[in-house]
């Protein structure tokens, strides 16, 4: 997808869920046109860097090991810490190289999400990534009180042609459900605003039984973290929690991750439902996110799209609200 804009967008970005960074391995990633590494050290704390060996260029990711808190090159043996430092030469061992550096991305991990900050000239995080459990505090706030997301309730698709961007305008576009989620009811935007990185919105579904069309028969308030993705929350006919989130790979795909927390059944204890629900949730709901892409994949970005009245303020909204997150040029 070309868009007139950078895919080094600046903001949090999910990279994954927890158990797949387990204590005292390291793991490769490629995120923003960079190769990184991640690692978590004995303590559980979990570190991404930029990959490669500034000794020689090695590849932390391939080969690489922990000690202690630092990652080790598989080619000499020099440690890095969390901080990017040179922390260990091992055939010099009194004398690292303090003037080398590593670039390192602040990570932040939620309910087994894991997000890492990125700004495309290394700054330090503009705001603190929201808390998942502490949006929509009027619902159920506890994660006891839901089964896990992860791995059952949890899909992600790779190297996608979608742009951030592309993702968060679904925000202001409610005319798209009947079409591409086959919705017999056309929600509606019911308010929107923007709250410096956040762009917030409910929209609702009319009551098909009712003549009243003030009568909804579901909300869904969502809050959209900068470009990187959003938290959301349905109200009515279904409960649960989602977040879902787009994070570039290069200029040209990005990798898209998605979870849901469903309402416990009362008395189960159990970490994920049986049966039905179990079925209905992944068959449902895990698939809305799939619909989607079928348009994304094949879509072309129109810089300047001719929008009916109706659509027209939100689009146009969202897009000057979108223009903060790009520090650098296309």
């Amino acid at each position: 997808m070309k868009v007139p804009f950078t895919w080094k967008v600046t903001g949090w970005f999910m990279i994954g869920w927890s158990p797949e960074f387990p204590v005292g391995e390291v793991r490769p990633l490629r995120y923003f046109g960079e190769d990184l590494v991640a690692y978590r050290d004995a303590t559980g704390a979990l570190h991404v860097l930029e990959a490669h060996c500034k000794h020689l260029g090695a590849h932390l990711g391939h080969g690489g090991t922990v000690v202690d808190d630092c990652v080790q090159c598989p080619f000499h043996g020099w440690r890095w810490g969390p901080d990017g430092s040179n922390r260990h030469i091992p055939y010099q061992p009194d004398r690292p190289n303090r003037a080398l550096r590593l670039r390192t991305f602040p990570v932040r991990e939620q309910y087994d999400c894991v997000f890492i900050w990125h700004h495309p000239e290394g700054k330090e995080p503009h705001w603190e990534m929201p808390d998942i459990f502490g949006k929509f505090p009027q619902f159920e706030t506890d994660p006891s009180a839901y089964y896990r997301a992860y791995p059952e309730f949890s899909r992600r698709a790779e190297r996608e042609p979608v742009h951030p961007q592309t993702v968060a305008e679904n925000a202001p576009d409610s005319a798209h459900f009947e079409y591409v989620h086959h919705a017999t009811v056309t929600p509606l935007v019911l308010d929107w605003k923007t709250v410096g990185p956040e762009w917030q919105f409910v929209a609702g579904w009319p009551d098909e039984r009712s003549d009243n069309p003030g009568d909804l028969a579901l909300r869904f308030h969502s809050h959209l973290f900068g470009l990187g993705g959003a938290i959301s929350v349905f109200e009515g006919a279904q409960n649960h929690r989602l977040i879902f989130t787009c994070t570039p790979v290069d200029d040209e795909c990005s990798d898209l991750f998605y979870s849901i927390w469903w309402p416990r059944l009362p008395g189960d204890t159990n970490a994920v439902p049986e049966g039905r629900l179990r079925d209905l949730i992944e068959r449902q709901f895990l698939s809305t996110v799939f619909d989607d892409l079928q348009i994304w994949r094949y879509q072309k970005y129109v810089e300047h799209p001719p929008l009916s009245k109706a659509d027209a303020k939100g689009y146009m909204a969202l897009r000057e609200w979108a223009t903060q997150f790009y520090d650098v040029p296309a």
